[in-house]
């Protein structure tokens, strides 16, 4: 019985050790160096640089303040697009706060937004992350006189920066077309950039 016990516990642990060694040390860094080998930009969480220095991430939302800016959904994460609180309200759609916060919200949009028509849902809602770092094409284009007049830009100029944003749905058929605000935003920048180097 002696003898088995210790045959059972010395195989339990060379099993321990095996696959701590298989499961924690060799998978994870095959993984990962398939990852950054295969695709590296997706791996390293999308980081997008300008002059030198990571300004933000394809795929994680920051807000967006100012009327020269395109604006992203609403964030319910903390107190807003706050890494340490992900996640949406959970209110129900007949829930008196979600009913409450998005007419405000509407309101708001309609003041900041003046003859833009029907405010796109997106706009007032809050995604299940609080950080979606896509809006709609809609909700692009319901913004962009008020961009361009605090600008100083075309309209039509900057409508086209965000047809030229739209992307496409996945595969084809997969999710809906949407436009990534912060890569939008810096396309915007650019074309400011431009139009007062043409303007000197």
């Amino acid at each position: 019985m002696t003898v088995r016990i210790r045959h059972n516990l010395s195989t339990a642990v060379l099993m321990t050790i095996a696959t701590t060694v298989l499961l924690g040390v060799v998978y994870p860094l095959v993984v990962t160096g398939l990852a950054q080998a295969v695709f590296r930009d997706k791996a390293n969480g999308q980081l997008i640089q300008r002059d030198g220095r990571t300004i933000g991430s394809a795929i994680i939302a920051q807000g967006f303040a100012g009327f020269g800016y395109f604006h992203g959904r609403p964030s319910a994460a903390g107190s807003g697009y706050d890494a340490t609180a992900s996640g949406g309200t959970n209110l129900g759609p007949t829930n008196k706060k979600l009913i409450d916060a998005v007419r405000t919200a509407v309101d708001a949009a309609r003041k900041d937004n003046p003859g833009g028509g029907d405010v796109p849902i997106d706009l007032v809602t809050t995604s299940a992350s609080g950080f979606d770092p896509h809006i709609s094409p809609d909700a692009a284009m319901f913004q962009v006189p008020r961009v361009a007049k605090a600008r100083g830009l075309d309209e039509n100029a900057v409508r086209q920066l965000v047809e030229g944003r739209i992307e496409k749905r996945q595969f084809g058929f997969l999710g809906e077309p949407r436009v990534n605000v912060l890569r939008l935003n810096l396309d915007l920048d650019d074309l400011s950039a431009r139009n007062a180097s043409a303007k000197r």
